[in-house]
C-alpha cells in the first residue's frame, strides 16, 4: 500500500493529464460534425486536441516551458480552427491548471511573464473563435487570472512556511550554539574554582611535609630526604597549578576572599533579602562536614536559583531547604513566582547548574510547582564525600 500510495502521488497528475487528452480526443471524434464542432478535418483535430494537454507532461523537468506550451498550442490552433480548442470542457480546464502552474512558480519574473501570456492565450482564443460574444471576451480570460492568482497565492504562502521553518531552525541552531557556550564558560568557571580549591589544598600540604621535615632529627637522613623530595615535587605541582590558574584567569578578576560554602547560606539570604526577595532558610538533618568543592558547588547551586527566582520569577518570596540524608545531600529553592526561573538572564541558569549536579553524578529537576511558583531541586551524592 505504500508502494502504490507512493506512486500515486508520483503520477497520479500524469495519469490525469493522459485521461484528459484520451477524453478530448475521443470527444471530438464522438462529436465531430456537431453545428459548433470544429471545422478542420477529422484526422487533424482528433490528435490537435489531445496535444493541447500533453505538455503538462513536461511539467517536473520544464515548470515554465510546460505550462507555456499549453497555452502556445491552443492559441496558434485557434488560427487554423477557431472553434477547435473550446469545443471540449477538459480544454479549458488544462488551460486553468496550467494558468495555475505558472502563477505557482518561484520566479516572480517568469510568473509575470506566463501571466501575460495565459491572458493573451485566452483574448486570442476567444477573439478566433467565431461565435465568441462581447460577455465572453470580458468574461473568460479573468477566470484564467484567478486561477494564475491562486497558484501565487499558494506559492506566497509556500515560500512563508519555508521562511517560518528556516527561522525555527536558525533559532534552534542559534539556542544550540548558546547553550554549548553556556556550558563551555560554566565548566570553565567550575574549573577554575575547583584549580583554587586544589592549588590551596597543594599549598598546606607542602607547608606541612615542610614542617614535619625540619622536626625530624639528623639521624633519620633517608626519612629527611625523601620528605624533601616530596616537598620540591609538590612546590613543582605547585607553581605548575598557579601558572594554570593564570592562565585560566586571564582577563578576568580573580576573587580574593575565600571560597563559599553552604555555612555561608545565612549572608546569602541577606544579600537576596536586601536585594527585595525574602529568603527562609531551612536545614533539615545533621549537618555534615564537605570537601571544598562540594560545599562550593552546593552554594552555587542555591545561589544560582535564587538568583533565578529573584530576577525572572517574579517572586515576592522564597524558601531553601537544604537536606541532609544519610546517602545524600538534597537542596531545594522554592518561590512563589509567576514565571519561570529559568534562566541567568541569557536562558542559561539551569545548564551551569546541571553541569555542577552531573560532576558529583547528581541529579536535578525544575519547574512549576503544583500549588503555583517554581522549585528546583538537586541531589548530591554523599558517599565517599564526606571531608
Amino acid at each position: 500500500m505504500k508502494r502504490v500510495t507512493a506512486l500515486l502521488r508520483r503520477y497520479g497528475f500524469d495519469v490525469l493529464i493522459v485521461l484528459a487528452a484520451v477524453e478530448m480526443a475521443a470527444e471530438v471524434a464522438l462529436r465531430y460534425g456537431a453545428p459548433d464542432g470544429p471545422t478542420t478535418p477529422k484526422w487533424f483535430a482528433v490528435p490537435a486536441t489531445a496535444l493541447i494537454v500533453l505538455p503538462l507532461l513536461a511539467r517536473r523537468r520544464l515548470p515554465f516551458a510546460a505550462p507555456i506550451a499549453v497555452w502556445v498550442v491552443a492559441a496558434l490552433l485557434s488560427f487554423v480552427d477557431g472553434r477547435l480548442v473550446g469545443f471540449t470542457t477538459t480544454a479549458s480546464v488544462a488551460g486553468l491548471v496550467a494558468a495555475f502552474l505558472l502563477g505557482n512558480l518561484p520566479d516572480r519574473v517568469q510568473a509575470r511573464v506566463g501571466l501575460v501570456v495565459v491572458l493573451a492565450g485566452a483574448a486570442t482564443l476567444m477573439y478566433n473563435n467565431p461565435s465568441h460574444t462581447l460577455g465572453e471576451l470580458v468574461v473568460i480570460p479573468p477566470m484564467f487570472l484567478i486561477g494564475w492568482l491562486a497558484g501565487l497565492a499558494l506559492r506566497q504562502r509556500a515560500a512563508q512556511a519555508e521562511d517560518a521553518e528556516e527561522r525555527a531552525a536558525r533559532a534552534e541552531q542559534e539556542r544550540v550554539t548558546a547553550t554549548r557556550i553556556a556550558v563551555a564558560e560554566e565548566r570553565a568557571r567550575i574549573a577554575r574554582e575547583l584549580h583554587d580549591i586544589v592549588a590551596h589544598s597543594v599549598s598546606v600540604m607542602v607547608l606541612q611535609v615542610g614542617a614535619v621535615r625540619h622536626r625530624l632529627p639528623q639521624s633519620l637522613a633517608e626519612d629527611k630526604d625523601a620528605l624533601s623530595d616530596v616537598e620540591n615535587a609538590g612546590r613543582s605541582a605547585l607553581a605548575e597549578m598557579r601558572r594554570l590558574l593564570g592562565a585560566m584567569h586571564d582577563g578576568q578578576q580573580v576573587e580574593l576572599a575565600p571560597q563559599p560554602g553552604l555555612n555561608s547560606l545565612d549572608a546569602l539570604v541577606e544579600r537576596v533579602g536586601r536585594a527585595g526577595l525574602p529568603v527562609r532558610l531551612h536545614v533539615v538533618g545533621d549537618s555534615v562536614s564537605l570537601p571544598p568543592a562540594m560545599d562550593l558547588s552546593a552554594y552555587r547551586i542555591v545561589q544560582e536559583g535564587l538568583t533565578n527566582s529573584l530576577k525572572h520569577a517574579k517572586a515576592n518570596s522564597a524558601d531553601i531547604t537544604v537536606r541532609y540524608g544519610g546517602d545524600d545531600l538534597e537542596l531545594e529553592v522554592r518561590d512563589n513566582g509567576v514565571g519561570a526561573a529559568t534562566s541567568d538572564g541569557l536562558g542559561h541558569g539551569l545548564v551551569g547548574i546541571q553541569e555542577r549536579v552531573k560532576i558529583y553524578g547528581g541529579e536535578m529537576s525544575a519547574g512549576a510547582a503544583p500549588e503555583g511558583g517554581f522549585v528546583l531541586t538537586a541531589r548530591l551524592p554523599l558517599e565517599g564525600q564526606r571531608a
